[in-house]
């Protein structure tokens, strides 16, 4: 199972990916963990991301897909994966289907968890307040006013994934402003939905329950022979043709029939 995770920064998706891991036994990747990993690794791509990322600068689109083809390309990552903060642009989605493809594979689903980002501001704002009152340290995410920075660059460079995958026919939306639980059980129910792709229709002359299970199909197929049998016409009676009435018996005829035989002679 390929996923990727969509929705701007506060919408849970770490939340959400901790638990598809949990439950389908695939893996969950991030880009900056990747990253990091291949400079650590020293990979070819590793190497490269390295320098690049040394004079301040981002790095290039076919850079990070490459860090990503060479991670799930690991043995970890044959049940599947989950991508968390990639693709971005609609470029990178479109790279990565090209990597896809050539490795011949493709999304499963694309999960978008819709949210309200004025509540994500005023949960924000919550739980800075709850914080100070506790005398806690507060979180380096824990800043409102980054937090509506962060959701405009998304707005701007990530929602259009939105429009992208969903005319791919891959994109799930799901209310992120549920529950947690609720928001898994609905990532569940989306998830099962988009498992059941189309079946392509059975060509002109064969059977409509191509698409049938084998067990199915034989045992529909003696029925389906015998409703379908022409039945036999019924052999045809030949009536005898009616017998012709006897001649009624004239007085003339009477007559004739006492005609003597040949050689016989009648006596009075």
């Amino acid at each position: 199972m390929r996923i990727v995770l969509l929705g701007p920064p506060g919408a849970g998706k770490g939340t959400q990916a901790k638990e598809l891991v949990s439950k389908y036994g695939i893996v969950q990747l991030s880009t900056g963990d990747m990253l990091r990993a291949a400079v650590a690794a020293s990979t070819p791509v590793g190497l490269k991301a390295k320098d690049i990322m040394a004079r301040g600068d981002l790095c290039p689109d076919e850079v990070v897909v490459g860090i990503v083809s060479d991670r799930i390309d690991q043995p970890d990552a044959r049940n599947g994966f989950i991508l968390d903060g990639f693709p971005r642009t609609v470029p990178q989605a479109e790279a990565l289907d090209r990597m896809l493809a050539k490795k011949k594979l493709r999304l499963d689903a694309v999960i978008e968890l819709k949210v309200d980002p004025d509540i994500l501001v005023r949960r924000i704002d919550s739980r800075v307040e709850q914080t100070k009152l506790r005398g806690e340290p507060l979180r380096a995410d824990d800043n409102p006013e980054v937090l509506k920075q962060r959701l405009a660059a998304y707005g701007a460079q990530t929602a259009p994934l939105v429009s992208y995958y969903k005319g791919k026919g891959v994109l799930r939306t799901v209310d992120g402003m549920a529950s947690i639980s609720d928001v898994a059980a609905a990532i569940g129910r989306a998830l099962a939905d988009a498992a059941f792709r189309p079946v392509d229709k059975a060509p002109a002359g064969k059977a409509a329950s191509a698409g049938k299970p084998a067990a199915l199909r034989k045992a529909a197929g003696p029925a389906r022979k015998k409703a379908s049998a022409k039945p036999k016409a019924a052999k045809a009676t030949r009536r005898k043709p009616a017998s012709k009435a006897a001649p009624r018996r004239t007085a003339k005829s009477s007559k004739k029939s006492r005609k003597p035989a040949p050689g016989r002679r009648l006596t009075k």
